[in-house]
């Protein structure tokens, strides 16, 4: 049997439906949190309970951490059709448990024949549908090039076994509440489009729970790939289909796209907060960037001693991340074509300078920070967290960009194609969808990949791993981590407590912070507001999916917690959790 999510955390995650995902119901209105699940010998945490469910099996037959990350993401794009994917791209952080670190990027690209102007209109105006919708959307894939560059090089098992829990998936899984509410949600888009329609529709009308949806072609797919691993999805047939289908819709996708596509392997972006090493993404990402200046800032200042959501603190936070993000939104891009002076944005010296501009009793103008900013997210991506019993570590986080990226299916491969054109800057200069002003470091360019926010992260403690996480949310990404990461090592709360507790978020500009409903009291508000600060309720768009090691409080702290009843929990190797803010996902081990 698995160690997995208790009854209680289910019934939360059954009350938390997709009214709480859309930001009707606030994570703190949801009762205390429960435990984290606990396990000896191996933990997965994902955004699916049936891709959670391959991962453990994986890891129960002898594969390690990379082989389950692998699989749970292959299953993903079956279960999880709205963020996992083959027709993305994404992230991986990787701990070995020698200690070694490394990161893969395996983001989507912009294709040979992407111009600057492409989704502007005759008079010089984004139009957001072109990016976002349809075939002239969708970047090239990287999704299957490094989930196989990831197994051949750090795995132990054979492709055919790690693919084939989503080819049994694909042949046909029950759907629950929240599976049958997701795709619910994209069915008017998915009715423009046949091939998506014919898959995530019943006969032109969404699917319920308790049906059972079967996906022939993407099960060929997946077989194709397992055969002929990711030349069969770069060089052979689906390639081709994919191509096809692209011209047939007005896109410019190539089969030239698809055989130059190549996985870079790069060093983390590396930094240490009150004794904590963190692990995390470079560039082309922001978030491991954002996250170190910022917890480089916060490290001058006394936050545990003020508070969990003081008003101080929570003012010394909001002015850490204004910075950082201004120095996202202006410094960073895509490494091939942007040169930024990373080492400087996350030493501690740069930080003390900024920390010198922060005044205690005054918000910062974010215009008077200056610049043009950088690129935006789309917010609907999925992560997952692995740890296995030796002590290696995986942490993934990929994405369509939107909810079901473009809604279009490549005729014969059921495989859902990403947006991920939408995360360049359309216009230098122009206010985007998510109020983010866009910067030229991030404009679309033949064969770049965009400024991305996701930020899988790893963390150890005196050289031993102590955290695995990440999640989806945009540039909420970032502010999420951190957050849930301050929570553990600043305020000591345990991992579920950390994570459902509601979260704030500055992005630079607009000049505006976000709050969760609950987050800040009446009396905290109006202190920041007397500051200056501009706040606006709103909720955080995180799926926090993350292992601790060794205690259900970080490393370095007392671990004995009790459960509901005031029992001690008993000592385990590994404690997962996952958050309750979208009504599926499950931790479990072994």
């Amino acid at each position: 049997m698995y160690a997995r999510q208790s009854l209680r955390r289910l019934a939360l995650n059954a009350c938390a439906t997709l009214a709480l995902a859309f930001g009707t119901v606030a994570p703190s209105a949801l009762a205390a949190s429960p435990p984290p699940v606990a396990a000896e010998h191996g933990m997965v945490v994902s955004a699916h309970h049936l891709a959670t469910d391959a991962g453990v099996e994986v890891l129960k037959n002898g594969g390690n951490a990379i082989d389950a990350a692998v699989a749970v993401a292959y299953a993903l794009a079956v279960t999880f059709p709205e963020a996992g994917n083959l027709g993305g791209g994404g992230f991986m952080t990787i701990r070995l448990a020698d200690g070694r670190t490394t990161f893969i990027d395996f983001r989507e690209t912009a294709p040979g024949k992407a111009t600057a102007d492409m989704y502007l209109d005759k008079a010089g105006n984004p139009v957001s549908a072109l990016s976002t919708r349809g075939w002239l959307a969708a970047g090239v894939p990287g999704t299957v090039a490094g989930l196989e560059y990831a197994r051949a090089k750090f795995g132990t098992k054979a492709r055919t076994e790690l693919v084939a829990p989503a080819i049994a998936l694909a042949e046909g899984f029950v759907l629950d509440r929240g599976d049958a509410q997701m795709l619910a949600g994209a069915a008017d888009d998915f009715r423009k489009d046949p091939a998506s329609a014919a898959i995530f529709l019943n006969n032109g009308e969404p699917w319920k729970p308790g049906e059972r949806l079967v996906q022939v072609d993407l099960a060929k797919s997946l077989e194709a790939i397992a055969q002929g691993g990711a030349d069969a999805f770069y060089k052979g047939p689906i390639a081709g289909q994919i191509v096809a289908a692209s011209r047939k819709g007005g896109g410019i996708l190539s089969a030239k796209d698809f055989a130059a596509y190549k996985v870079r392997e790069m060093a983390p972006v590396e930094c240490d907060y009150r004794g904590y090493h963190i692990v995390s993404a470079p560039p082309p990402s922001s978030g491991g960037v954002v996250m170190c200046e910022t917890f480089n800032i916060l490290s001058g200042y006394p936050i545990r001693d003020l508070g969990f959501h003081s008003a101080q603190g929570t003012h010394y936070l909001i002015e850490a991340l204004r910075r950082a993000y201004h120095d996202r939104n202006t410094a960073l891009g895509d490494p091939d074509f942007v040169k930024a002076d990373i080492a400087t944005l996350i030493s501690p010296a740069y930080a003390d300078k900024l920390r010198t501009g922060i005044l205690p009793d005054k918000a910062t103008p974010s215009l008077s920070l200056g610049g043009v900013g950088g690129g935006h997210e789309g917010q609907n991506t999925t992560h997952l967290s692995v740890v296995d019993g030796a002590g290696n570590a995986v942490s993934l986080t990929y994405t369509l960009n939107d909810w079901f990226g473009a809604r279009v299916t490549a005729p014969g491969t059921g495989i859902l194609m990403n947006d991920e054109m939408d995360d360049f800057s359309a216009k230098p200069g122009a206010v985007n969808m998510y109020g983010l002003v866009e910067g030229p470091n991030n404009a679309i360019k033949p064969g770049a990949r965009p400024l991305s926010s996701m930020t899988p992260t790893i963390v150890t403690y005196q050289g031993k791993l102590a955290a695995v996480l990440g999640t989806p949310g945009g540039s909420r990404i970032p502010t999420g981590v951190l957050q849930v990461l301050s929570n553990l090592i600043d305020h000591r709360m345990t991992l579920q407590e950390a994570i459902d507790a509601p979260r704030i978020h500055q992005q630079w500009l607009p000049d505006q912070t976000y709050h969760e409903r609950f987050g800040l009291s009446a009396d905290t508000i109006a202190a920041l507001e007397a500051k200056g600060h501009k706040l606006v309720e709103r909720r955080h768009g995180n799926h926090i999916a993350a292992i601790l090691v060794g205690g259900p409080k970080i490393m370095g702290l007392p671990a004995e917690v009790e459960d509901d009843e005031g029992v001690p929990i008993p000592p385990a190797a590994l404690f997962g959790a996952i958050d309750p803010r979208l009504p599926m996902g499950d931790a479990a081990g072994y």
